[in-house]
């Protein structure tokens, strides 16, 4: 079934949806608007198959810090996930069988990059340009490309002078052998904690170029036993009050990123216990020990990044960097550190949302351009004078202490109901009201001052102007109860 087909009259055929992406977003999209008896839609995936960044992010020890029972679609549960943690294959294989569950594969267009969407407004339509130059329409455009799908690479001088192997983690050169060579880590974050104990053991020298250090607290992690599994498959009910249960005590986590809070001060205890246990040279606990608060940039939880640091062969280097040369990495302080691999370990283009790609609105405007100053949208979802365009993960859903997957729901359960009005109510498009749209941010962003996350530390949270354009400002309940119906009087309804 060919969910848009070029060239036909929008006025003879029913109400059709273009979706981006095939992972954990675009997925639940899908589902949910066949729920809702929207059936002409089509997934567009660069890539040859489902599963978004944990597709893509195959380093070694890679995994979800959200406990398992809670990154799962809560009308899709998985009893027998393996640890309570799930490991990067784990996951895609989720995806992968919800997409085959749902009978999404034959409404997916694999290795199809799309790099362009105009909104026709006299047809009400969308005008979508992949990157070899086949065009297709829509009525409706919905991004679920995320936040954390484009590697961010640092702009040093001499990287390309490297005569060595360069590579960034969430696009891992697996045909590289480790083993004995001089590696050096530039970046400390979430995923590095994961990739460096894995790779340490193996290294002749492991240099870490850190740039400020992060609170880490222990992961909870351990294997399913047997019995647990057998119990959660054949009591439903049990994994979904376990999963509840999560969502309640994550939930709970939202009162450490409140600025000044007695829960902040509770998990700075916590990681600087975790750092003492292993780490027993002063000098080495000074260059780990953050000096902003927990929560401002993302708290990671491990076991094992510690122990890896304490090695005789893994040195954590403070000093800037200066350049690259040949066969090594210089630091501002003069030093050359040699190296034969490098691995970037710096995060993804987070702020950019759907760059590279160009979405043109109304009036020629240019989302890009609309977003000059920092992302945002109306409750993360729409964006005035971009009609029947919607995001999921958008701007402001992310979240420092739950499960996106929570976010994605409410997200996907909204836009469902948006595009059955549409279709129902025979509209040409809706649009969101400006007002709207700038009264709920001022209320988000007058909330988001109260958080750590607007404290002084830079992070992928927010802009190099410090505006915070990623993290939602509250509990999810909070979200949830907002995004339960549409209230159409913040949008502009344009009839056929």
């Amino acid at each position: 079934m060919r969910s848009l087909v070029e060239g036909t009259d929008v006025k003879t055929r029913p109400l059709s949806v273009a979706i981006l992406g095939a992972g954990a977003a675009g997925l639940c999209m899908a589902i949910k608007l066949r729920e809702a008896g929207v059936e002409d839609f089509t997934i567009f995936e660069k890539a040859s198959s489902v599963g978004g960044t944990w597709r893509d992010n195959t380093y070694p020890g890679s995994g979800c810090d959200v406990p398992s029972m809670l990154y799962s679609y809560s009308f899709e549960p998985k009893p027998d996930w393996s640890r309570k943690f799930a490991p990067q294959p784990e996951i895609v294989d989720y995806f992968e069988t919800v997409a085959r569950k749902y009978r999404l594969l034959p409404n997916i267009r694999f290795n199809t990059e799309i790099t362009e969407a105009r909104f026709d407004e006299e047809e009400g339509l969308w005008r979508i340009r992949a990157a070899d130059g086949t065009e297709f329409m829509a009525n409706v455009l919905i991004s679920g490309v995320g936040q954390l799908n484009r590697p961010a690479y640092p702009k040093i001088e001499g990287l390309n002078d490297f005569k060595g192997v360069a590579f960034h983690s969430a696009r891992w050169n697996h045909d590289v052998d480790l083993a004995g060579k001089r590696v050096g880590v530039i970046g400390n974050g979430a995923s590095a904690i994961q990739f460096v104990p894995e790779i340490a053991p193996k290294v002749a020298r492991l240099t870490i170029f850190q740039r400020t250090p992060n609170w880490c607290v222990p992961k909870p992690d351990r294997p399913f036993k047997e019995w647990e599994k057998g119990l959660y498959r054949s009591f439903p009910f049990l994994a979904r009050i376990q999963r509840w249960w999560t969502w309640m005590m994550l939930e709970r986590n939202y009162l450490a990123f409140v600025q000044g809070s007695f829960f902040g001060k509770l998990f700075e205890k916590a990681a600087l216990k975790e750092m003492e246990t292993h780490i027993k040279d002063p000098e080495l606990r000074r260059k780990l020990t953050p000096d902003y608060p927990a929560g401002c940039k993302r708290i990671l939880l491990t076991n094992d990044w510690y122990p890896a640091l304490a090695r005789p062969n893994v040195e954590v280097e403070t000093s800037h960097i200066a350049r690259v040369t040949a066969d090594s990495i210089v630091t501002e302080d003069g030093v050359a550190h040699p190296v034969d691999v490098i691995i970037h370990a710096t995060g993804f283009e987070s702020t950019d949302f759907l760059a590279p790609m160009k979405i043109v609105g109304r009036g020629n405007a240019d989302l890009n351009h609309v977003w000059a100053r920092g992302a945002e949208a109306h409750r993360g979802v729409a964006v005035s004078g971009f009609p029947n365009f919607f995001m999921l993960y958008g701007p402001n859903t992310n979240l420092g202490h739950n499960s996106i997957i929570f976010m994605i729901e409410c997200q996907a359960n909204y836009i469902a109901q948006c595009v059955a009005a549409l279709r129902n109510s025979r509209l040409r498009y809706i649009d969101v009201r400006k007002e709207a749209m700038e009264s709920f941010n001022r209320d988000l962003q007058q909330d988001m001052q109260k958080t750590v996350w607007a404290a002084g530390c830079s992070s992928w949270y927010k802009t190099a102007d410090g505006k915070v354009t990623n993290n939602w400002s509250s509990f999810t309940a909070k979200y949830w109860w907002e995004m339960r119906h549409p209230d159409f009087e913040e949008y502009a309804l344009q009839g056929g």
